[in-house]
């Protein structure tokens, strides 16, 4: 498997979506890293990790997430996850829930219906041209999109079906911020009631769509250092109460 890693301090670990690799989220994980020891992983199928189709399930995703961490001896964590990588770090909290201090789960969708069609079906070259705005920055951030097993995508989506993973994540109650572009036209925005509890909150970014990260750079990175900087146990709730989210929030 392929990781990158920088700075020092408390382990945040970044997992891509079904579009791309960890090289989205590179200046995410600059910005964690004046403050966190950031990593990025490519997930089985995607990036520069290998291929395998014995290996994309949600299951078998989570379990490399386990080793990585295993073997570097990496301890209790924060997790900032898009799409499919939101799905795997909740998978990988319900199977060693003391590890997980804290989730960032941005455009994920909450039920299987929430997933676009075309993302079960279309080559992953087509899906980043579909869901990026094209600029030179996201083309270049993206570049890896096209190494993507198809294979990879379409077996952890129809896993997802059937998989009641977001109700089982909630009842942890490891704190989640849910985290959305309001024009993603490949993942469905969840009503607020229906996504939220005591430890899940959710705020959408007006205008934005699947790549926030890229499409508003500094906005969603003072989302995630404000997220980042919560203390251990506090419901994300509580970034409502700042003027910058206030008025982002559903």
């Amino acid at each position: 498997m392929h990781y990158e890693v920088l700075g020092r301090g408390r382990p945040v670990i970044f997992l891509h979506g079904w579009v791309g690799s960890w090289k989205y989220w590179i200046a995410s994980m600059q910005v964690a890293s004046t403050s966190y020891r950031a990593y990025a992983l490519d997930l089985w199928g995607f990036g520069d990790t290998a291929h395998n189709e014995l290996k994309y399930s949600l299951d078998e995703q989570a379990r490399l997430l386990e080793a990585f961490l295993n073997e570097l001896g990496i301890g209790k964590i924060a997790l900032v996850g898009h799409g499919l990588g939101a799905l795997v770090g909740m998978k990988f909290a319900s199977r060693s829930r003391q590890s997980v201090d804290r989730i960032m789960a941005v455009n994920c969708p909450l039920t299987y219906d929430a997933v676009h069609a075309r993302l079960k079906t279309t080559p992953p070259q087509e899906l980043s041209d579909w869901l990026s705005n094209r600029t030179p920055e996201a083309s270049a951030a993206l570049s890896d999109a096209p190494k993507a097993d198809p294979k990879a995508i379409a077996a952890s989506v129809a896993a997802f079906q059937a998989d009641n993973l977001f109700g089982a994540f909630r009842e942890l109650d490891i704190p989640c911020l849910l985290v959305y572009g309001e024009k993603d036209p490949a993942i469905t925005v969840p009503p607020y009631e229906s996504a939220t509890s005591t430890f899940t909150h959710q705020i959408v970014l007006d205008g934005l769509g699947h790549f926030p990260m890229l499409e508003e750079t500094a906005k969603f990175n003072r989302l995630l250092t404000d997220f980042l900087a919560l203390p251990s146990g506090i419901s994300p709730s509580e970034l409502q109460m700042k003027d910058e989210w206030k008025r982002r929030v559903r």
